[in-house]
C-alpha cells in the first residue's frame, strides 16, 4: 500500500495540530501547537463558553515511552483533521483529552503484552484479549467499553494517515464495537429529573435571590467600588507626603468613621465568619481591618507598615471603640432588605468576603432561572452575552415578546449558529441582574459574556465547567443560611442525601413537566403552561432546536410512568372513578393476570412497560380528570372541529360524562376546592333562587364525584 505524500513528509512534526479547524478571532494557525510539541493546546478552536479548558489540552510527557508518544501524536492528528465519510467525523477539539485517555489505555495494554508498541504486530487475538480485559473491569459500563473499543477500529480505518501505518487487519471482521462490547443502543434519556419538591424549592429561592436579595448584593458591590475608588484618590493625593503626616490623616479619618458609627448606634465591624463575645479582648482578633482601612484610606496590602494592626495608637483606638461600642457583624453600610416570609433582614450586613460569596450565589440563582424557565442547554445559556435581551411586539402588534439572543451549538458547526429564544418575565429579570453582576468583570477582562468567573484566582474569565460546583454550593448555602439540618429548605433526594444538581437536569425536567403536568404551578404563580407557550415560540418551537422533540419524548416517558402509577394503585386495592374508570381497571387487572404468579409490585417493570405501552399512548393528564383518549367517543371533539383529532381538547373536557375520563385520588384537591367554592357561594344571601338551585345542583354533582374517589392514604 502506498503511503500518502503528506504522511511521508519530513516536516510532519512541524505541522500545526489544527490543520483545518476554524479558529477564534485573534489566533493565527502558524502560532498554534505543532505535532511535535510536548503539549497540545487546542483552546483557540473551542467556541463553546461552557467547555472546560483542560479538556482541550494534552501533555505527551505523561507517556513514558517514545513509541507511545509517536503513536499517540499520529492517531490524534489524524482523528482531528481527517473526516472519513460514513464512518467518523473529525474529532472535536474539546474531546482531545478523552481520546488521549482511551488510546493510552489500549497502548499500555499492547506494550504490556508485546513489550513494545508496534501497531503492525497487533493481531486479532490481542484485541480479543483487550475486550476481555475491559469486561473484567466491573466499573466500566458496556457503553463506555464500546467507546474504548472504537479506538481499536480507528487504528485500522485511519491507517493510511499514520506515518508508520496502523492496524493491518479490520478488527472483529467489521462488527460494530458496540456489539462486541455487548452494548445495546438505548435512545432513552438517562439524565435524572429533579424531584418536583426539589425543583420547586430551588426555583422559588432562586427567584427570591433575583427579585429581592439581588438589590442588596448589587448595592453593596457599588458601595464597595465607591470606597475603593475613594481610597485610590486619597492615596494618589497623599503619596508624596511624609509618612508621619499620612498616618495622622489616616488616623483622623478612622476617628471620624468610628464617631459616625457611634452616632448610628453601630459597633466596630468584625468578619462575618467569626463570632466573638462583643465585650471580650479576643474580639480584636476578628476585627474587619480591611473595611476600616478602606474608610481611612489605607492600602495595607501594598504598605503593611501603614496598617492599624502595626500601629500602637491605631490598635488602641480600635480596641477602645470595641469596648465602648461593641461589634457589628459584617460592617458595610449597605442596609439589608426584609425577607417577606420571616419579616427579618435576610442576612447580616456584608463584608468583602460575604459579598463575594453572595455574588456567586446570585449568579447561580440567575443560572437556575434562565436554564429552567427557557429549556436552553447549558452551552446555550452560557453563550448569552451582555445586551442579549430585547423586547419586540408580536406580528399583530398587540403582545410584547421578550427575546434572548444566544448561540446554538448542538448539531451545528464548531462556531455555532445565532438564534433567539422567546422567554418570560422572570428570565428577563434574571438577565437584568446578570447585566449588572457581570459589568465589573467585563470591564477588567474585556469579555462581554453574561457568565464571567466572578472571583477566580486561576485567571479564568468564564464560568464554564465550574457551574455545576456553584449550583451545588448554592443548594448547600440555602440549607445552611435559611434551613437547618432537620428541615433543609431544599429537600433531599429519594435516598435522603442532598440532591446532586447537574446542568442537564433543568432541560429534561421542564420538558417532562410541560408534557405531563402542564397545569402544575412552580415558584408561586408561574405555570408550566405559561413557560411552554414561551418555549414553543420562536427558536424553541422550531424542529432544529430539539426542544419540541424533547417534550414529545418526555411525554411518551411520562405517559408510561403515569400508567405504571395507575397499575400500582390498582394492585394496591385502589378504585378508579369517572366514566373510563371501569374500562381502565379491567385493562390493568388483565395485565396483572398475564404477568403470572409474581406479585405486581416486584414484577419485571420493563416487561410491564411493554404490555401497557399501547394504553399509555392514549393517556393525557388533566386537572379534573385524566383522558384515555379515543377520538371515536371523545365528547370534546363533537363540540368543535379539532385542528388535530389525534389530541384531546382538554379545555372542553366533560369529566363526568365523557367515556374517556378517569378520575383518581390525584384529582381530589381540585374537586374539593370547587365544592368549597360552591358552599361559600351558597352562604351568600343575595343570590337569586335560580342561582341557588344551580349551585345546589352543582354541589351535588361535585359531592358525587368526590365520593367516588378513593380517600387519601393515611
Amino acid at each position: 500500500m502506498t503511503t500518502p505524500a503528506h504522511a511521508r513528509a519530513p516536516a510532519f512534526d512541524d505541522r500545526p495540530v489544527l490543520a483545518s479547524a476554524p479558529l477564534k478571532a485573534g489566533h493565527a494557525r502558524e502560532e498554534l501547537s505543532r505535532v511535535g510539541d510536548p503539549s497540545w493546546d487546542l483552546g483557540p478552536a473551542v467556541f463553546r463558553e461552557n467547555a472546560r479548558r483542560h479538556h482541550a489540552i494534552v501533555h505527551f510527557d505523561a507517556l513514558e515511552h517514545a513509541d507511545m508518544q509517536a503513536a499517540m501524536r499520529a492517531y490524534l492528528y489524524a482523528h482531528l483533521n481527517v473526516h472519513l465519510p460514513g464512518y467518523s467525523q473529525k474529532l472535536p477539539p474539546t474531546c482531545i483529552r478523552q481520546a488521549f485517555n482511551r488510546a493510552r489505555r489500549f497502548f499500555v495494554f499492547v506494550r504490556l503484552n508485546l513489550g513494545r508498541l508496534d501497531l503492525a504486530c497487533i493481531d486479532q487475538a490481542l484485541v480479543d484479549a483487550y475486550v476481555r480485559h475491559l469486561r473484567d473491569d466491573l466499573a466500566l459500563r458496556p457503553e463506555v467499553a464500546a467507546q474504548h473499543l472504537q479506538l481499536v477500529s480507528h487504528l485500522y480505518h485511519y491507517r493510511d494517515y499514520f506515518p508508520d501505518g496502523g492496524l493491518v487487519f479490520e478488527p472483529w471482521a467489521g462488527r460494530a464495537p458496540g456489539r462486541v462490547a455487548g452494548h445495546r443502543h438505548i435512545v432513552e434519556n438517562r439524565t435524572p429529573r429533579f424531584p418536583e419538591e426539589v425543583i420547586a424549592a430551588l426555583l422559588a429561592w432562586s427567584l427570591r435571590y433575583v427579585t429581592v436579595f439581588a438589590h442588596d448584593i448589587l448595592a453593596a458591590r457599588d458601595a464597595l467600588d465607591r470606597l475603593e475608588a475613594r481610597r485610590a484618590r486619597l492615596l494618589s493625593i497623599e503619596r508624596r507626603l511624609p509618612d508621619t503626616e499620612r498616618r495622622l490623616r489616616q488616623r483622623a479619618r478612622l476617628e471620624r468613621h468610628l464617631d459616625h458609627r457611634a452616632r448610628q448606634g453601630r459597633g466596630v465591624p468584625i468578619w462575618t465568619s467569626l463570632r466573638t463575645n462583643p465585650g471580650a479582648l479576643e474580639a480584636t482578633r476578628t476585627i474587619n481591618y480591611h473595611l476600616l482601612h478602606l474608610h481611612a484610606g489605607v492600602d495595607a496590602l501594598a504598605e503593611p507598615a501603614m496598617s492599624f494592626r502595626s500601629s500602637k495608637s491605631g490598635y488602641a483606638l480600635i480596641k477602645a471603640a470595641v469596648a465602648n461600642l461593641g461589634v457589628e457583624v459584617g460592617g458595610m453600610d449597605t442596609p439589608i432588605s426584609i425577607d417577606p416570609d420571616s419579616g427579618q433582614p435576610w442576612r447580616a450586613r456584608f463584608d468583602v468576603k460575604t459579598l463575594m460569596h453572595e455574588e456567586q450565589m446570585l449568579q447561580a440563582a440567575a443560572y437556575i432561572v434562565c436554564a429552567y424557565l427557557t429549556g436552553m442547554r447549558d452551552c446555550e445559556v452560557q453563550a448569552m452575552r451582555r445586551g442579549s435581551l430585547s423586547i419586540a411586539r408580536s406580528e399583530d402588534g398587540l403582545v410584547e415578546r421578550l427575546r434572548i439572543r444566544s448561540t446554538i451549538y448542538k448539531g451545528r458547526a464548531a462556531m455555532g449558529e445565532a438564534a433567539s429564544w422567546v422567554t418570560i418575565e422572570p428570565v428577563a429579570e434574571a438577565v437584568a441582574v446578570l447585566e449588572r453582576l457581570s459589568a465589573r468583570p467585563a470591564r477588567s477582562s474585556g469579555a462581554d459574556t453574561l457568565w464571567p468567573a466572578l472571583h477566580s484566582s486561576s485567571g479564568k474569565t468564564h464560568l464554564s465547567g465550574d457551574v455545576g460546583r456553584h449550583l451545588n454550593a448554592f443548594r448547600d448555602h440555602l440549607n445552611t443560611a435559611f434551613g437547618s439540618a432537620d428541615t433543609p429548605v431544599i429537600p433531599p433526594g429519594p435516598d435522603g442525601k442532598p440532591w446532586r444538581i447537574t446542568t442537564r437536569q433543568f432541560r429534561r425536567t421542564i420538558a417532562w413537566h410541560i408534557a405531563n403536568r402542564p397545569f402544575g404551578t412552580i415558584a408561586g404563580m408561574i405555570q408550566y403552561k405559561h413557560a411552554s407557550v414561551a418555549a414553543f415560540e420562536g427558536y424553541a418551537g422550531t424542529s432544529s432546536s430539539g426542544f419540541r422533540a424533547e417534550v414529545e419524548t418526555q411525554r411518551r416517558l411520562g405517559q408510561l410512568d403515569d400508567l405504571l402509577d395507575y397499575f400500582d394503585r390498582r394492585q394496591g386495592g385502589g378504585s378508579l372513578g369517572g366514566p373510563a374508570g371501569p374500562r381502565i381497571a379491567r385493562t390493568l387487572d388483565d395485565t396483572a393476570e398475564r404477568l403470572g404468579p409474581l406479585p405486581a409490585m416486584v414484577a419485571d417493570r420493563a416487561r410491564l412497560r411493554v404490555m401497557l405501552a399501547s394504553v399509555a399512548r392514549t393517556l393525557h393528564v388533566g386537572q379534573l380528570a385524566d383522558c384515555f383518549f379515543d377520538p371515536a367517543t371523545a365528547l370534546c371533539l363533537r363540540r368543535v372541529t379539532a385542528p388535530d383529532p389525534r389530541q384531546p381538547l382538554t379545555a372542553l373536557c366533560e369529566p363526568t360524562r365523557c367515556p374517556n375520563a378517569c378520575i383518581t385520588e390525584r384529582h381530589r384537591p381540585v374537586w374539593e376546592r370547587a365544592a368549597a367554592d360552591a358552599k361559600a357561594h351558597l352562604r351568600e344571601r343575595r343570590i337569586s333562587d335560580l342561582q341557588r338551585q344551580a349551585l345546589e345542583s352543582e354541589l351535588d354533582r361535585l359531592t358525587t364525584v368526590i365520593a367516588g374517589i378513593d380517600p387519601p392514604a393515611p
